[in-house]
């Protein structure tokens, strides 16, 4: 009989119980706009349509960066037109008249035309690019039974992608949008590490070994996989190509890792352990060597770290403080971790989106949870759904 011993509870996870290449446009400096005191950006939309031009102030209005106003106080307007199969872009001074910069986004559902179309005029007007068009994929439970799901930020066009009423957990994007590692209890009874891949709608296993297979994250350029394999005596943390195969141990101890993350340049993995007592976060080369802790400074009990994919010195994860679970950041250029969030119940499971500066979450209250943005800079939060979905937990973005 296959055997997964305590380290079953690593599925569940320390999440729980722990608990179309965009070119870069330059950026205008107009005399009289910059952004205020509170480093936000004022912002008029114009459209043609009423329904894109909702979507598009929903979109601006969930960017810490921006505060959607009228023309007179707008520091830029941003003007939408939707064509068939095109939305037409357009930025201009709210303090001049004459067009800075237009691009034309083409794409059948007219909708996400203007989701790029808003994220290309973020780039121009911010110098980083935008999140609007990117896509999710979660765990959602709907009628008490949970499975993968992916969808957009704004919940207009949610897909179902399991169908096999067994427990699912950490779902993660390939680089390239077009295969997810999760975890599922599907078809041995036991927790085994999948990919599905999305265009031919089939999944093959990546690890299927005695214990538990979790934590399933690919490298930034797609060619390896990092997990934790647990057996009888021991979890920890391996390295895999992009096929689960040649399998290579980067941990050899009595201690719990979990939750591994790579570096934006695919050198090193941050994990959890807890080799030195509670669980803390350690950094390790991904080709093998001595693991290393971050002193976080702000909490004995630190889990779910996710690297920051632009900047390599920002690490964000979940700690225990006050009570609960909120998200802290860890910042490099001072060796230390300041709290992001102060919500009710528990912030955890957090996952940066492509800008490195917004991530999504999952909070935790009386027995529900929902994904909810989080702009690092100033804090603003932006749930993504209604109650009405149901819960979701464990999302995994990417653009």
């Amino acid at each position: 009989m296959r055997q997964v011993y305590i380290f079953c509870f690593v599925l569940v996870g320390w999440s729980s119980l722990w608990l179309s290449a965009v070119a870069a446009e330059s950026v205008i400096i107009l005399p009289g706009i910059t952004r205020n005191t509170e480093g936000v950006t004022t912002v008029a939309l114009e459209c043609n349509d009423k329904a894109l031009l909702a979507l598009g102030k929903r979109a601006f209005g969930m960017h810490g960066g921006f505060r959607v106003t009228e023309n007179a106080q707008a520091a830029f307007i941003v003007q939408l037109q939707a064509i068939p199969s095109e939305v037409r872009v357009s930025v201009r001074s709210g303090a001049r008249s004459g067009v800075l910069w237009e691009r034309q986004i083409k794409d059948l559902e007219l909708g996400q035309a203007l989701l790029r179309a808003c994220d290309r005029a973020v780039e121009y007007m911010t110098g980083k690019p935008g999140f609007f068009a990117g896509k999710l994929a979660f765990v959602g439970k709907r009628g008490g039974v949970s499975e993968l799901y992916k969808s957009d930020l704004f919940f207009r066009s949610v897909v179902t992608l399991t169908a096999d009423r067994a427990l699912v957990t950490g779902p993660s994007w390939s680089p390239d949008g077009k295969q997810l590692l999760y975890t599922t209890y599907f078809k041995s009874g036991f927790p085994d590490l999948y990919a599905l891949d999305l265009g031919a709608r089939q999944r093959y296993p990546i690890a299927t070994y005695k214990g538990t297979n979790s934590g399933g994250r690919f490298s930034p350029d797609g060619s390896r996989i990092a997990m934790v394999i647990s057996g009888s005596a021991d979890t920890e943390l391996c390295v895999s190509d992009a096929s689960g195969k040649n399998l290579r141990r980067l941990t050899r101890n009595k201690s719990l890792e979990s939750g591994p993350s790579w570096s934006p340049d695919g050198s090193q993995l941050v994990f959890t352990s807890d080799m030195h007592g509670k669980p803390q976060l350690f950094t390790i080369p991904s080709g093998g060597g001595k693991a290393r802790r971050l002193r976080t400074q702000v909490s004995s009990f630190c889990t779910e770290p996710t690297w920051n994919p632009v900047d390599s010195g920002k690490i964000a994860f979940t700690a225990a403080t006050g009570g609960g679970f909120q998200i802290a950041l860890y910042d490099a250029s001072d060796g230390r971790a300041r709290v992001l969030t102060s919500v009710r119940g528990s912030a955890v499971e957090p996952a940066w989106l492509n800008d490195g500066r917004h991530l999504v979450f999952t909070q935790r209250e009386g027995g529900s949870t929902r994904l909810v943005l989080l702009d690092s800079e100033s804090g603003k939060m932006t749930p993504l759904h209604r109650p009405s979905f149901g819960s979701a937990s464990s999302a995994s973005f990417v653009y």
